[in-house]
């Protein structure tokens, strides 16, 4: 009896915030935090950058020169999270994430920028894999689909002031601020999440099982993705200047060290786990090359203010958080698989409604009805994909699998980058606008379609027939 009142004074056992559990969903949030504001600022700021620097033929290499170089670092931070602790991986990340926004910052022209943002993807991509295998190896599955829902949380509050707070940063001091705030913060938000990294390291039984060569080789296919995903950025910004020979190359590289790093037979859609690959893939390119061009139309076409045009990016955030919300309460695995497809079918319908808004020169804030609706799916959809695959991978392969979720959308969001930059490679015209958002609508269309492959991802069937990433 005497040790009821000790009990009934901590946060039940089922909650986040339970003893061993605290540092975790803290020190999270408050990264996530951080990263939403760099990720919601640079996209509300970049139009005013590109105009500054003369940089618009370079405006797509801007977001997929930081994806490209992610590539890298997801991959070998998936190997070192099951051979390592991740707090090794997390420091790392941190590190170049810092470097590379105070390159930006500094940067005098749009390649001096562009290369800021390529180190930003390598520590963008090492610190997204960190979390995911912390939050696989520390939380038991009930746990899981809540930890993504706040970390949705932590997108609430970057998502109500971050694009109006850029927007006025960028006319008051310059936008060199827009990086060299994050940077100042950004020490504060990894020494939170370095003790709950540091916890979830990797099992003696499954420290140096990675075979040296192996990873070797998987860094290389890793590399060469990435050169060849900056390289089809580049030859799509600058056609005139690439033979098409060279363009069809670059793609077919990158798809062929996508073979290599992925999963085998996500790139088909496969049933399982590596169709949940595809469908992360297939979502992530649908609604990040939207967002990336809606702030650019609102401004450059319907001469929105950059806070006024930031107002949309709050609005799909908002709508990510009520989504993400909603899919934590779900009650098992083929319900979660439900509600995949049904949030890829209305980023599908938000980007053909915004397509439409463009296409019929309506006032721009018809486009917010539908980039509402596309931010609602992908709150639904995208964390219920991590959670189906965190329960069907299993302990030892935690770091390969995240990795290799990870792996899929910014693959698939790089190609789908540079298809946007080949659009806007004459100039920011309204046929290119349209074509961004058809894209983006038929890919998550696409996915909606693919959505119930995914059933059964979580059964020891499933796993056995995938196999491990990789060859």
């Amino acid at each position: 009896m005497s040790a009821t009142p000790t009990a009934a004074a901590e946060p039940p056992p089922e909650s986040l915030f339970a003893p061993g559990r605290r540092a975790l969903s803290i020190g999270a949030v408050a990264l996530i935090t951080m990263m939403a504001f760099e990720a919601l600022a640079v996209t509300t700021a970049m139009p005013a950058i590109a105009l500054a620097l003369d940089g618009l033929t370079l405006y797509a290499l801007a977001f997929g020169g930081a994806l490209a170089s992610a590539i890298v670092s997801m991959t070998a931070a998936g190997m070192a999270c099951d051979r390592f602790s991740p707090a090794r991986s997390l420091a790392v990340g941190a590190a170049l994430f810092f470097i590379g926004l105070c390159q930006a910052g500094f940067a005098t022209d749009m390649s001096g920028l562009v290369l800021g943002r390529i180190v930003q993807g390598l520590g963008s991509g090492a610190i997204g894999v960190v979390l995911y295998v912390v939050i696989g190896r520390v939380l038991p599955p009930v746990l899981r689909p809540r930890m993504f829902a706040l970390l949705a949380t932590a997108w609430v509050l970057p998502a109500l002031v971050g694009p109006a707070l850029a927007g006025w940063m960028v006319a008051a001091w310059g936008w060199p601020a827009v990086f060299f705030s994050v940077a100042t913060l950004m020490p504060l938000a990894t020494w939170l999440v370095l003790p709950a990294a540091g916890a979830a390291a990797a099992a003696p039984s499954l420290t140096g099982r990675t075979v040296p060569s192996r990873a070797l080789e998987r860094l290389a296919w890793a590399a060469l993705a990435g050169m060849a995903a900056l390289a089809l950025n580049q030859a799509a910004a600058a056609p005139a200047a690439w033979p098409a020979a060279g363009v069809v190359a670059a793609a077919l590289v990158l798809a062929g060290s996508a073979q290599r790093l992925l999963p085998r037979g996500s790139l088909r859609a496969a049933r399982g786990l590596p169709s949940l690959v595809a469908l992360r893939g297939l979502l992530a390119a649908a609604f990040f090359a939207a967002e990336a061009y809606l702030p650019l139309w609102l401004n450059l076409v319907r001469g929105w203010s950059l806070p006024q045009a930031g107002l949309a990016l709050t609005l799909g955030a908002l709508c990510w958080f009520a989504g993400s919300q909603w899919q934590a309460r779900l009650p098992d695995s083929p319900a979660r698989v439900r509600a995949v497809g049904a949030g890829l079918a209305l980023v599908a319908l938000g980007t053909a409604v915004i397509a439409g808004v463009i296409a019929a020169g309506l006032v721009g804030g018809w486009a917010l009805v539908g980039w509402g609706l596309a931010g609602l799916g992908i709150g639904i959809s995208f964390p219920a994909i991590s959670v189906l695959t965190l329960a069907g991978a299993a302990h030892d392969d935690q770091g390969r699998w995240s990795a290799a979720l990870q792996l899929g959308d910014t693959i698939t969001s790089t190609f789908v980058m540079a298809m946007c930059g080949a659009a806007f490679a004459a100039g920011a015209s309204t046929p290119a606008f349209v074509a961004v958002f058809v894209g983006a609508a038929a890919l998550a269309g696409l996915g909606a379609l693919l959505a119930p492959r995914a059933a059964g991802a979580t059964t020891a069937v499933d796993l056995n027939a995938a196999g491990s990433p990789g060859p």
